[in-house]
C-alpha cells in the first residue's frame, strides 16, 4: 500500500520541508506546488510500513514545531506516472522535456528529452531543472566542454542534456543503486546510452572519477551537500572550468558562493526560477588547487 502524506504551509516552510524529505531514502518522491488561493502543499509518497510516526519527526525538524500530516492511502496503481501524465513538457531554450505521452510536443529543432514517472526523482518539470538547463545552454553560446560530470543526477535529465547538446562522453554519479539503473536506461531510451556512463557513487567518490578533472561540473542536489562538496569540485574542475550549482534557496546564496569562492572559484552569475536559485561558478585559469578566489 502507498500512501501520500500532505502538508499546507507558509512558502519558506513549505520548501525546508520540502528539502528535507527529498533526502530521505525511505520516501519514492516528493511534490511540492502552489495551492490556488494561498499557500504551498507538500505531499511525499512512500510505502506504508510504519513510516508515518517518521514524517512527524523530519516535518518537526524542519519546521521546528510538531507538523504531522494528512496520511490518504492509494489504491495500488503506477501513482507517480498518473500524477505526471497530465503534466506539459517543459521548454528550456532549445530543450524540450517531456513524457512518452508528449512526443507529439517536439519541434524540427528541438533538443528533446523524454523522461516518464519512475523510480528516481527528476521529471524536468522543478525550478531546479530548468534554472540548470538555462545555465547549460547559456554556457553553450561561449564554449563547449569536452568533459561534464552530473553528480546527483537522478533521472538523468541534465547528463542527458549534456550529451545530447555537445556529443561528449558525460559521467552521471547517483549515491542511489535504484537511481542510478534509471539514469542509465532514461539514457539510452534518449539515444546517449553510449555517452552517459551512470555510476552509484556518493558525490565524486568513484574510482572512475578519481584523478579525473571536467571542463563542467553540474550538480542538482541541496544546500548542505553542495557546500561539503566545494573542495571535491573544485579540485576536479580544469582551469576555465565551470560548475552549475542547484536545489537552493535564494536566502542560500552567500553560504554556497562563499564555500566556493574560498577553494578558488568565482561567481559568474545566478539564475531563479519558481523561486529556486541556480549559482553559476568558475574556477579561473593561473588559480592554484584550494586558493581562495580574489
Amino acid at each position: 500500500m502507498t500512501i501520500a502524506a500532505r502538508w499546507r504551509l507558509a512558502e519558506s516552510q513549505a520548501k525546508a520541508l520540502y528539502d528535507a524529505l527529498a533526502d530521505e531514502p525511505d520516501i519514492d518522491a516528493v511534490d511540492l506546488s502552489e495551492i490556488r488561493g494561498g499557500g504551498f502543499e507538500v505531499v511525499a509518497y512512500c510505502a506504508e510500513h510504519g513510516v508515518e510516526a517518521r514524517l512527524s519527526v523530519i516535518a518537526a525538524a524542519a519546521l521546528g514545531k510538531d507538523a504531522g500530516p494528512a496520511v490518504e492511502a492509494l489504491a495500488d496503481e503506477d501513482w507517480v506516472a498518473r500524477s505526471l501524465s497530465a503534466l506539459p513538457p517543459v521548454r528550456s531554450g532549445r530543450f524540450l522535456v517531456h513524457g512518452s505521452h508528449d512526443r507529439a510536443a517536439v519541434r524540427t529543432n528541438d533538443i528533446a528529452i523524454e523522461i516518464d514517472a519512475g523510480l528516481a526523482f527528476g521529471t524536468g518539470h522543478h525550478g531546479t531543472t530548468v534554472g540548470c538547463l538555462m545555465a547549460v545552454e547559456r554556457l553553450a553560446r561561449r564554449t563547449r566542454p569536452q568533459s561534464v560530470i552530473d553528480i546527483g543526477t537522478g533521472s538523468g535529465v541534465l547528463a542527458i542534456a549534456a550529451a545530447k547538446l555537445w556529443h561528449v562522453p558525460v559521467v552521471a554519479t547517483e549515491i542511489d543503486p535504484v537511481a542510478t539503473k534509471v539514469a542509465a536506461k532514461n539514457a539510452s531510451l534518449n539515444g546517449v546510452g553510449r555517452l552517459v556512463e551512470a555510476v552509484t557513487a556518493d558525490g565524486l567518490r568513484h574510482p572512475d572519477v578519481r584523478g579525473r578533472r571536467f571542463d563542467l561540473t553540474m550538480a542538482n542536489i541541496l544546500a548542505r551537500p553542495l557546500a561539503d562538496l566545494a573542495g571535491p569540485v573544485a579540485a576536479h574542475l580544469e582551469p576555465g572550468g565551470t560548475a552549475i550549482l542547484s536545489g537552493l534557496l535564494p536566502a542560500q546564496r552567500r553560504w554556497i558562493t562563499a564555500a566556493y569562492r574560498n577553494r578558488g572559484l568565482v561567481f559568474r552569475r545566478a539564475v531563479i526560477v519558481d523561486d529556486w536559485l541556480t549559482l553559476v561558478v568558475e574556477r579561473p585559469r593561473g588559480i592554484a588547487d584550494g586558493e581562495p578566489a580574489t
